[in-house]
This record gives structure tokens, sequence and C-alpha cells, in this order.
């Protein structure tokens, strides 16, 4: 019986808390929704559910609406502790989907909101967010084509989110040590705060941070990217010391193929490619993203081009990598532009643009079999939405990560078994693509 759950604004955060946790021993899946949750057979086998409501760029309606939904499924399922999965960067509504997971778990919850992940230099001070030592509105999340993030200090940004009242636990409290952060924990409930920001540098001071809270025995939402969460789960006794699950054997040179699908347009993953094409063993096929946005005829023959040039590459020898990429040559669209030139509500564009991306990866497989292909390789969480339910995939058995993350999953459903690694847009240094790609020739070993 699964006693960890989690809902999370989108499947790439999604797997990054389960990574954490299946890298603790505790087995571990992530759905696509609530309904595939619930229908799942042998979810009881589980440790840990967690739930993609894909809210991150709904209105607050909307939002609070999916992530209401998928916490009441994973009460109806028997979940003990519940988290928030953030995201690093704090984008989407944070707030509403606070407030609309408290009111359905009901009682005394109060929300314990721990922003670092220092595996990927994400940290909290003053309750200012610090990306890699710079300041979160001057990283490229600012301008965030979907869900721009313009406020830097946390407890504002709450603030204009939900409606309880934020309290904060300075740093100088959380270095002092378990008993103190306890102290000013129950100072803050006493205040009235049902949501409280606590900073954070280390993954000792989350720990103490955690801690705290199981000492306190209070009934808490964990609100957080990965971190928090997982302590608070070990401190509970429910998942054992974090450790690497890498296979030893490769793939490499066997006749296989990873498939690349790129749907970032973050510079970070423009160089992270740059990189990876400089070797030539590793090719690159531009599909034109306005084709896609047209949709109808004009798009069903991009995706149709596409799907041929990768097949003709794969009929001629064996490409190491084959990258799909829209957002990575010529001039960056502007998609809510694209939106508001058609016509179309608020991140249709970006929707057409992923779910052609799906497409073309299933028909890919569709045409060469899977025997052919190492693995997938996709870059942002709606990309790797889209190219999941091409495939018929029912939930992703998370198991390791690559880096804090770019997280390692195996498909449930049609491709059962097939590795896939997705990417945050922001995440991972120059060299990170080469190593998803070595890294899912170890994981096609595993098959």
């Amino acid at each position: 019986m699964p006693r960890i759950g989690a809902v999370a604004d989108d499947l790439t955060g999604a797997t990054t808390t389960g990574v954490l946790l299946a890298r603790s021993k505790a087995r571990t899946a992530v759905f696509f929704n609530e309904e595939a949750a619930q229908k799942a057979e042998n979810a009881s086998e589980l440790d840990a559910i967690l739930i993609s409501s894909n809210s991150r760029p709904l209105p607050k309606e909307e939002a609070y609406e999916k992530v209401s939904s998928a916490t009441k499924a994973l009460l109806n399922m028997g979940v003990e502790f519940f988290s928030k999965r953030i995201d690093t960067t704090l984008r989407g509504g944070v707030g509403v989907e606070i407030d609309a997971m408290m009111d359905a778990i009901g009682g005394d919850v109060v929300a314990v909101v721990v922003p670092a992940m220092p595996q990927s230099r994400r940290i909290l001070v003053g309750g200012y967010s610090i990306i890699d030592g710079v300041a979160l509105i001057n990283t490229p999340v600012a301008q965030d084509v979907r869900t721009p993030v313009r406020e830097n200090y946390i407890p504002r940004l709450l603030d204009g989110q939900s409606r309880r009242q934020i309290g904060t636990v300075s740093l100088d409290v959380v270095l002092k040590g378990t008993n103190e952060i306890k102290n000013i924990l129950k100072a803050r409930r006493y205040e009235g705060s049902e949501v409280i920001v606590v900073d954070a540098i280390t993954l000792e001071d989350v720990e103490n941070i955690a801690r705290a809270c199981v000492e306190l025995n209070w009934k808490v939402l964990a609100v957080d990217p990965g971190p928090f969460t997982a302590k608070l789960a070990y401190c509970r006794g429910l998942i054992e010391t974090e450790s690497a699950n890498v296979p030893e054997a490769t793939a490499d040179g066997t006749g296989k193929t990873v498939l690349i699908a790129a749907g970032s347009a973050t510079p970070v993953t423009k160089r992270q490619m740059e990189i990876l094409c400089q070797d030539e063993r590793h090719l690159r096929i531009p599909a034109e993203p306005k084709h896609f946005i047209e949709g109808g005829s004009l798009a069903t023959q991009e995706i149709n081009r596409v799907i041929d040039e990768a097949v003709k590459l794969l009929e001629k020898g064996t490409p190491r990598a084959i990258l799909i990429e829209t957002a990575l040559h010529g001039d960056l669209l502007d998609l809510d532009a694209e939106d508001t030139r058609h016509g179309y509500a608020k991140g249709v564009s970006a929707n057409r643009i992923n779910s052609s991306l799906g497409a073309i990866i299933a028909g890919i497989l569709e045409r060469v079999g899977r025997e052919r292909i190492a693995g997938l390789y996709t870059t942002g969480g709606d990309t790797m939405v889209n190219v999941c339910f091409h495939l018929g995939v029912e939930c992703l058995e998370v198991v390791d990560y690559v880096i804090a993350q770019t997280d390692v999953g195996r498909m449930l459903g049609k491709y059962a078994g097939m590795p896939i690694i997705g990417k945050g847009g922001l995440t991972g240094n120059d060299n990170t693509a080469c190593d998803i790609v070595e890294r899912l020739f170890r994981e096609a070993t595993r098959e």
C-alpha cells in the first residue's frame, strides 16, 4: 500500500521527486493523471505514488480543480503522507495549488515550504530564491515563455497566490539545529501561519527541518522540489539511505540508437545540444514549429517528413543518436503571440508543437521497431507528456537520475521496459546531453 503521495504540476517535476524516493529503495511510480493512478492494477505494491496534474500554465481556477482532484485520488488510495511538488524556480500557481491540497486533506494540516534543492544549487536565503548563485529573477526563468517568475521573495510570491497566512523561518534559526527550528515553527503556528516558508542551503539543513516536523508530530504537507519530501520519508523510517542504481554494461555499439525530442527553448538546452552534435554520430533533424502550430495538413506533412527522414537515417546506418528539435534553430517563436495571431486559447501553440513531437517519436518507433531504439530522451515536461501519450504509456516507474532533475524511468504500457530520461530545460551543464545519451545505452541493458 502506498504511504507516500505527491502531486506535481508537471511530469518532469513528478519524476524528480519520485527518483529521490526510488534511489532510497521505495518502489515508486509516476502517473500522468489521477485517472491513470486509480486504474493501475498493481498500485497496492507501490511505496510511493506521484501524480502529475499538468497544471503549471493553467488559470488558477483550473489549476485548483486539477490539484484538488489528484489529492482526493491519493486519499482514496490510502496515502498517509502528502507532498506538493513545486518547481525549483517557483513557476506556476504554487500558492493556489497549496490551497487546493490543504483544502482536500483537511484537518489541522500545515504546509511547510522548503524550496531548496542543494543538489541542483537551488537554495533559499532570507526568503529569497538563489539559482546557482544568481537571484531567481535574473535567471532565464524570468522570461519563461509560458510561466515567467518575476518575484524573488518567496513569502511575498505565495502571499499573492494563497488565501492562507504565510510565515517564515530564517536561515539563522535553521543553522541552530532541530530544536530551534521546532521552537520557531511552533511560534509561527501560534501566530496563525498555515503556510511556513523555511530557508535552507544544504541537505543537512533540509534534514534538520524534516526531523523537526517529525518530532513535532504535525500533519505536514511538504511543499518542495523533492529533497524535503525524501528527508521526511527518511526521518519517518519509510525509506533507506539514498544510493545510485547504474547498470555496469552498455548497449552502445550494438546497433541501437537514442531518439531525442527537444521541446525546450532555453539557452541551456541549446548549448547542450550543440555540444552533443559536435559528435558526428549524433544527427539533427530540425522540424518547423510554425507548421505544427498551423495544424491540419501542413502539420501532418511536416510530421511525416521528419519521420521519413529519421527512418532513412536508420536504414542507412546506425546513428548513435537522432535529435529532433523545434526551437534550437532559427528565431525563437513567441508562443503567446502565435496564440493571439491564430485566435487560439493561451497555450494551444505550445501544445500543438509538443503533440507533434510525440507523434513523430511514435511514428519512428512504429516504422523501425523498438529493438532499434536504445531509449528516449526528452527535454521539457510538456514534451515528455506528449511523447508518452502518443506511445500509450500508462505510467513511469522511476529508478535513478543522471544528475539531479534529470531522471531515469522505465515505461509501462505498449513499450514496457523501454528507458526514458526527461530533463528540465534549465538543468545541467554543457555535457549533460552527452551524459544522458551514454546513460540510456546503459539502461538499455536492463531490458
